[in-house]
């Protein structure tokens, strides 16, 4: 961690999280939010990275259908494809350098499918604030996004605003997103929103990551490094070879969140009532049905004991 100690009544200016392995569908998946220490940064309530992995038959890339609630998936696609179905009637192949942005509101389901040999894309949550967060659902594809030079890496904003560009993703509340990659040995410095967290997550390589004037060491895949609300500045460096890092922002986000399973609600009572319709209602109920998936359907889990976080 930073440089304060068990003793020091200051907060720590930067964390490194640990993600744990999981399976998405049958791809092998590193999950770096929620994890026990940290659950959300702002309101990035759920971040998945997939791959970069070679797919056969048996390793493909194949999640039924299953419901959301409360929350937008952000699918950012880096190698590969995957065809997007919803209950909405949507049917959208997600290609590299494109953003699938889908609003579950009050209820939605959907199916994902790999369509290549390659695969690597990450998998996000947004929570959505209690104002908007029984929207009725919508799908969006996002097919450019803005595209630039941060330093030495290649950088494109996913959501959000950068150098006085904005990303064409909308957010209910004030988001950055960014991917920043290189082919070779590359350093570039970021300025931060002082009011605002952020989580960096290497994808591929490994960077030597300075928070203001700080060293944090060398952030590789498998972790996330998140930077508390106060920071300034954020300085990567690449010795070389291949690298790519995506950085999450955001202000805190101010309401209690309590996720289980797909869905995003408020208190356990939401979670058995989203639950019991699913599983009974072959319909889909709330959350519609999907076509065009010919497997079947996922079943929720019996609800656990849960409490929103105060």
């Amino acid at each position: 961690m930073s440089d304060t100690s068990p003793f020091d009544p200051r907060p720590a200016r930067w964390e490194r999280l640990t993600a744990h392995l999981g399976d998405v569908g049958g791809l092998t998946i590193r999950r770096a939010l929620p994890t026990a220490r940290r659950r959300m940064v702002g309101a990035w309530c759920f971040l998945d990275h997939a791959g970069p992995a070679d797919l056969t038959p048996t390793t493909a890339m194949r999640v039924g259908p299953h419901p959301h609630t409360g929350l937008q998936t952000f699918s950012w696609m880096i190698e590969g494809e995957v065809v997007h179905r919803d209950s909405l009637g949507s049917e959208q192949m997600l290609r590299p350098g494109q953003v699938n942005l889908m609003t579950a509101g009050r209820g939605i389901s959907h199916t994902e499918e790999s369509q290549s040999d390659r695969l690597q894309l990450a998998q996000l949550w947004i929570a959505l604030p209690d104002a908007v967060r029984d929207c009725p659902p919508a799908f969006e594809h996002f097919p450019e996004l803005p595209s630039f030079a941060t330093g030495g890496f290649d950088t494109m904003l996913l959501v959000g605003e950068s150098g006085g560009r904005r990303s064409p993703v909308p957010s209910h509340t004030p988001l950055l997103a960014m991917d920043l990659s290189a082919a070779r040995a590359a350093e570039a410095t970021l300025a931060l929103h002082p009011d605002h967290e952020y989580g960096l997550m290497v994808l591929e390589g490994e960077l030597s990551v300075t928070v203001d004037g700080e060293s944090t060491g060398m952030s590789k895949p498998g972790e996330l490094l998140y930077v508390a609300p106060g920071a300034q500045s954020l300085h990567l460096l690449s010795g070389g070879g291949k690298s790519r890092a995506l950085l999450l922002g955001g202000p805190p986000f101010d309401e209690p969140v309590l996720l289980f399973w797909n869905f995003v609600g408020r208190s356990r009572e939401e979670m058995l009532a989203y639950t019991e319709e699913w599983n009974a209602r072959e319909d889909g109920g709330r959350f519609g049905a999907v076509h065009g998936f010919d497997g079947p359907r996922l079943k929720a889990p019996v609800v656990p004991p849960l409490k929103a976080p105060q």
